[in-house]
């Protein structure tokens, strides 16, 4: 699993150090990850051939010509790179998709479970900020259900 978030710079080149613990769980038919416009947030999506596997998965569940398949087989297929690694364990980030997130400096590497993130960090840091509050609202609403539930069941 992609866990934990790494603060990183990146190059002149557009070059990012992957994280040796990112790096050491892709495995796939080559030595690099694929990226691609996250469809749920401004950021860049990524990881390895089990992330790929899975899209491809859902946009094959879709019947041919169905306009949420072909929907994400331009956002996802369409906006896909594979990205090597090189010696030193960085890769290129391609140039449209950093100035698509206004990637220039500082990024925010973030695992997801199955996948990671790539952010500018300040976009991070208030995408962070409402992510937390979501979880906090969420959580508490999950537990107010249960007790609810619990309580019903007993009567």
């Amino acid at each position: 699993m992609f866990v934990s978030t790494f603060e990183k710079q990146l190059d002149a080149k557009r070059r990012l150090v992957v994280p040796q613990e990112f790096r050491a769980l892709v495995s796939g038919p080559f030595d690099g990850v694929v990226c691609f416009p996250s469809i749920e947030a401004d950021c860049i999506e990524g990881g390895g051939k089990a992330l790929l596997d899975r899209y491809t998965g859902v946009i094959g569940e879709l019947e041919f010509g169905d306009p949420l398949r072909s929907a994400l087989e331009v956002s996802v297929l369409g906006g896909m790179a594979r990205l090597s690694f090189d010696t030193a364990g960085r890769v290129t980030l391609p140039e449209t998709l950093c100035d698509l997130f206004g990637l220039s400096d500082w990024v925010v590497i973030v695992g997801l479970g199955d996948r990671f993130q790539i952010w500018a960090r300040e976009a991070f840091q208030a995408h962070r900020a409402a992510q937390r509050e979501l979880a906090r609202e969420g959580l508490a609403q999950m537990r107010a259900d249960q007790r609810a539930a619990r309580l019903g069941a007993s009567s």
